[in-house]
């Protein structure tokens, strides 16, 4: 009697641990990917190659990393290639990152998938050359 009464609680237990580890470490996978993205986005000459660069660095890291996500999502914010040689500037992207969790059991209340985030800035070259 006693068994039947634990033995759910028991799986619910195990099925949570699961759960959390799988968060923890694709959290932990996803984090740096927006810095490698930031930091090949401002090597480029344009907005535009930036957004195209930051995008594809940041797939690419999320895929070598092992994270198998539904959705990515890649915003690059470009505006500091408005500014003129010589000032200070800079490229940001976030990286957001959904990982499907539907996997791991049937357990009713547990998520389905979690939204991992990460951002980073990185400076542009003030002497950069936008010809």
């Amino acid at each position: 009697m006693e068994l039947a009464i634990l033995l759910p609680v028991g799986l619910l237990v195990v099925a949570m641990l699961v759960v959390g580890g799988r968060i923890a470490l694709a959290g932990d996978r996803i984090s740096g990917v927006a810095g490698i993205a930031a930091r090949d986005a401002s090597l480029a000459r344009s907005a535009a190659a930036a957004q195209q660069i930051a995008t594809d660095t940041a797939t690419t890291a999320l895929t070598s990393q092992g994270l198998h996500c539904i959705d990515v999502q890649v915003s690059v914010d470009t505006s500091g290639f408005s500014t003129p040689p010589g000032a200070s500037a800079s490229v940001t992207v976030a990286v957001s990152c959904t990982v499907d969790l539907s996997d791991i059991g049937g357990v009713a209340g547990l998520p389905g998938s979690r939204t991992l985030h990460d951002s980073a800035t990185s400076p542009l070259d003030p002497a950069r050359d936008l010809s």
